[in-house]
């Protein structure tokens, strides 16, 4: 059977669509697998399961300890970078206070020459006829801000005195961030969530089975499903029991607590960090062909 001339011919002067679909030209999607999704009942800093759970509006699940030690931290580092730029903005003043003298200086100086005399100031030993030695630039007298200027030069051509570009500090955000979202979050914006365990007779029919069920329907939760939780009391349910009773009720079904449509937080589903999120879990790689060494050079786009 005579073999495919595109697929052989290998002296051309550029890329083939095969040669191209080899080394991996152009833009690559693939579907994330269950290993690279995030269980849903994990929290979404130490990727373990949640332990006296946390969420926040926007429906990221966090361990207590964890968001705790997580906002504290960045306290902490609010704390510290207040100090540095207030430490910055009282340098930037001192600097400022230290111009505004050196240039009162300079013009008490300069009107002093000019109401004393025009001639400089020669030092020097008188010689026989009665003229005085010229010593060069010594024998001019130095004003206190040209003694200021000598001292503080800076030079790009010398290494004892090339100036060094200090980094400058930006003033900080005062709130802490969600590690998850990166949206504004606070303490008081958390609410503790409450699962309905599976009936302990299920449980030893099948161990591997998911220990949380919707206390609505039933139904064993599942990353494949969409789950809500009410924030006035923390009880979670599938979207569907949420939208049709929870919604239309305003009522919890499980403590019968009054809840509004605000109430309801849709818990987020995706990856762990290293991948796509919500419901498009699908990763997108773009590569182009290297100059020179025939190998696909990776560059990774928005993962969505």
């Amino acid at each position: 059977m005579p073999q495919r001339h595109s697929k052989n011919n290998n002296d051309l002067a550029f890329f083939t669509y095969d040669e191209r679909k080899k080394l991996g030209y152009g833009t690559q999607k693939e579907r994330l697998g269950k290993d690279s999704i995030k269980p849903f009942d994990f929290c979404c800093i130490c990727l373990q399961p949640v332990i006296d759970p946390l969420c926040c509006l926007k429906g990221h699940l966090f361990c207590k300890e964890c968001i705790f030690e997580c906002l504290l931290a960045q306290k902490k580092d609010i704390k510290r970078k207040v100090a540095a730029f207030n430490l910055q903005q009282k340098q930037d003043q001192e600097e400022e206070l230290e111009k505004r003298t050196l240039e009162r200086e300079r013009q008490l100086d300069a009107f002093d020459r000019q109401n004393s005399s025009a001639v400089p100031h020669q030092q020097g030993t008188q010689l026989a006829d009665g003229r005085h030695a010229f010593h060069g630039a010594n024998s001019v007298r130095v004003t206190a801000y040209e003694e200021e200027a000598l001292r503080t030069m800076k030079a790009f051509w010398l290494p004892s005195a090339t100036p060094e570009a200090q980094e400058r500090v930006q003033a900080p955000l005062m709130d802490t961030c969600c590690p998850q979202g990166n949206e504004k979050l606070r303490l008081k914006d958390l609410f503790p969530i409450t699962f309905t365990d599976v009936p302990h007779q299920e449980k030893e029919i099948d161990m591997h089975a998911v220990k949380y069920l919707c206390p609505s329907c039933s139904v064993t939760f599942t990353n494949t499903q969409t789950l809500v939780a009410v924030s006035s009391c923390g009880h979670v349910f599938c979207k569907k029991c949420a939208e049709q009773f929870v919604a239309q009720d305003k009522s919890c079904l499980a403590c019968n607590k009054v809840c509004k449509s605000k109430n309801l937080v849709v818990l987020e589903k995706g990856g762990t960090g290293f991948s796509g999120h919500d419901e498009n879990l699908e990763a997108t790689t773009f590569k182009h062909v290297g100059s020179g060494t025939g190998m696909g050079l990776s560059r990774p786009t928005t993962q969505l």
